[in-house]
């Protein structure tokens, strides 16, 4: 694993209002550089492919998807990192696209492509309790290009609803934010009841 300076860490978590008013989400931004989106993402994806849901979240549509597999290749090419389950995978831009020295890219769609937020986030219920916990980016044209769903403890495998909330599953989000954000484990994170009717 490589040892590139993790974020800065951060005491109190950005706060935005969500639609409706009613739920708001916290954030914390991360570096932009592409030597630690590829530590980030890699630590994500090899340590925990079998409890992740991830995909691009746009305006009328959810990609929710689960890694087939461990992945079998992670790798950085000319700014885009590829995770590769064996056949299945997936490239997000994180660094600069070059191209070729026929085709350079041009620096246009050099910025857009590369990342212009990266953040973990903390979504809150209606009661202002965490309800799901994650990790999403946007393009340099503020275009979503992937979110990544942490383990949750009102949901198992499947995307099914827990009847009662496995709090052993908040083990990932701990790492994460301990690893990442400088941040201990929070009762917070327990005071929450889940989703009611359905994903909020």
């Amino acid at each position: 694993m490589s040892t590139v300076q993790r974020a800065p860490r951060a005491r109190e978590p950005i706060v935005e209002p969500l639609p409706g008013g009613k739920r708001a989400l916290q954030t914390w931004p991360l570096p932009l550089d592409a030597g630690f989106l590829q530590e980030f993402l890699t630590y994500i994806f090899e340590t925990y492919w079998d409890q992740i849901v991830f995909g691009p979240l746009i305006q009328g549509a959810a990609y929710e998807f689960t890694c087939p597999c461990a992945p079998r290749n992670i790798r950085l090419f000319d700014g885009y990192l590829t995770v590769s389950f064996g056949g299945p995978h997936f490239h997000l831009c994180i660094g600069e696209n070059k191209g070729t020295a026929l085709e350079p890219t041009p620096e246009d769609l050099k910025g857009r492509r590369r990342p212009s937020r990266a953040r973990i986030f903390r979504r809150l219920d209606r009661e202002g309790a965490p309800i799901s916990w994650g990790f999403d980016m946007d393009n340099g044209a503020g275009e979503p290009m992937i979110s990544i769903f942490f383990a949750s403890p009102f949901l198992s495998a499947g995307d099914k609803l827990n009847d009662e909330p496995q709090w052993e599953r908040l083990a990932m989000w701990r790492d994460i934010a301990r690893r990442y954000l400088g941040r201990q484990p929070e009762a917070f994170d327990e005071s929450g009841h889940g989703f009611r009717g359905g994903h909020d």
